[in-house]
């Protein structure tokens, strides 16, 4: 006779054995949802054995390095395609001008533009960050990033430009003279912002997604936060980050907008504030900490009442350009849905800082580090210059002639991207060599398991 906690635990097991069948058939429809989309897209093209697909595997990496892509697979592994076809046509589009139409089956480019626009924020988060004040109006691109992905090597290359770099204007001359910050040419939009990459350093530029303060906060939120290992106490006075404890916790709301703006980071270390100086640099390291958490997070999401508050907040603070296609997405998310995202690679372009009037504190592109990084990821694929970046004398030379390598992505690094530890206030003298940033400063946070 069986009892009442056998009864349970019987109960229990179904449960259990009912989700995992649940998540096993979601993976099967993802699967063969991707087979269709690959033949249509190359009807010659056999479909790979069951034992060829499970050989590769292991060795799929996703191209999930940005929340919407994020957002569109977990779409199809808990809804299928027509419901993330639906949330798909919600997402605002934007018509990008100087985009290089992308080759199927090559390398291509996704320029990720992280706006400082308050749009959308309201209530105490407005306020925390300076939305109802008059000296934030417009937006201006305080996070850009252009994510490389290869789908011949599988493997995906993030390239962050800070914000501070001086680049040759193609417009606005008139207002912010010949040479600027890179980050004035997104006050118009997106298309700008990309023309000007690919004229500056020969980077094309093939599809581009904007991500705004609201799009941030909306995206941590609905998938219930992400996990950062925290060694220190930190707090960031400006950006309002404040992580009172150490250790691994859950971040999310304005805290994790917190995370990504931090430009000012302290820690808390024998029973001393201590200051990271870095400014940009230590940014955008704690950003691609951030960006790591997240793809870990979303991957793990198989609950539709998530899944659905995810997909209904994407709108809201996120845009596409208007060549980015359902089909497409679908494409990459299944072939490179296996991520792991310690294999992500992440580098920052190679600067020197300086001074200049009337512009002020600035970084300008430091050659031929600048340009054997750019060659090393983007390969043969990169264009000549047409406007090419100032150097310290305010002159504009070509980048020098770098040979291309057999293995685009391949960098022999030194210990680590900026200096280990700073307590100083100012940058000035700052470098960045050309190494990914796979190596962090210790009191920085980094991903977690709960």
């Amino acid at each position: 006779m069986a009892d009442g906690r056998h009864s349970a635990s019987r109960g229990r097991g179904n449960r259990r054995s009912e989700a995992n069948k649940g998540s096993l058939a979601n993976e099967e429809r993802l699967r063969a949802l991707g087979q269709a989309v690959e033949q249509r897209a190359h009807p010659g093209r056999a479909v790979r054995t069951a034992k060829a697909r499970r050989s590769h595997r292991g060795r799929r990496i996703a191209i999930i390095s940005s929340i919407v892509v994020v957002a569109l697979l977990v779409a199809l592994v808990g809804g299928g395609y027509l419901y993330a076809q639906w949330r798909f046509g919600q997402i605002p589009k934007v018509n990008v001008v100087g985009e290089l139409p992308q080759l199927s089956g090559r390398p291509f480019n996704i320029l990720e533009i992280g706006s400082d626009s308050r749009a959308g924020l309201t209530g105490q988060v407005a306020r925390q960050t300076g939305a109802s004040t008059n000296s934030v109006a417009g937006q201006r691109s305080d996070v850009v990033k252009i994510m490389h992905v290869d789908p011949t090597t599988d493997t995906i290359t993030i390239l962050s430009i800070p914000r501070d770099t001086m680049v040759t204007l193609l417009a606005n001359q008139a207002l912010f003279g010949k040479f600027n910050r890179i980050n004035v040419n997104y006050g118009n939009g997106p298309s700008l912002l990309a023309q000007t990459i690919t004229a500056n350093f020969g980077i094309p530029i093939n599809h581009v997604i904007q991500v705004s303060f609201a799009g941030l906060i909306n995206a941590a939120e609905a998938i219930g936060g992400v996990y950062l290992d925290f060694p220190y106490p930190a707090k960031d006075a400006y950006s309002g980050l404040n992580i009172p404890h150490p250790g691994c916790q859950l971040i999310t709301g304005f805290q994790a907008l917190a995370v990504a703006r931090s430009r000012h980071y302290q820690w808390f270390q024998n029973g001393v504030w201590n200051y990271d100086g870095t400014s940009d640099f230590g940014r955008i390291d704690r950003q691609n900490a951030f960006l790591r958490a997240m793809i870990s997070r979303a991957k793990s999401l198989y609950n539709p009442l998530t899944i659905n508050s995810f997909l209904a907040k994407i709108p809201q603070g996120i845009t596409l350009d208007s060549g980015f296609t359902l089909n497409e997405l679908i494409a990459f998310a299944v072939k490179f849905h296996s991520f792991n995202p310690s294999n992500m690679l992440t580098y920052t372009l190679p600067t020197v800082a300086a001074t200049v009037a009337p512009v002020g504190d600035v970084l300008f592109t430091q050659e031929p580090e600048a340009q054997q990084l750019l060659v090393n990821i983007f390969g043969s694929s990169l264009l000549t210059p047409t406007n090419p970046p100032p150097n310290a004398l305010l002159q504009t030379p070509l980048p020098p002639v770098v040979a291309t390598t057999t293995t685009t992505t391949t960098i022999v690094p030194p210990s680590t991207t900026r200096p280990a530890t700073s307590t100083t206030k100012s940058a000035t003298g700052a470098k960045t060599p050309t190494n990914p940033t796979a190596v962090v400063p210790y009191f920085d946070p980094v991903p977690c398991t709960p």
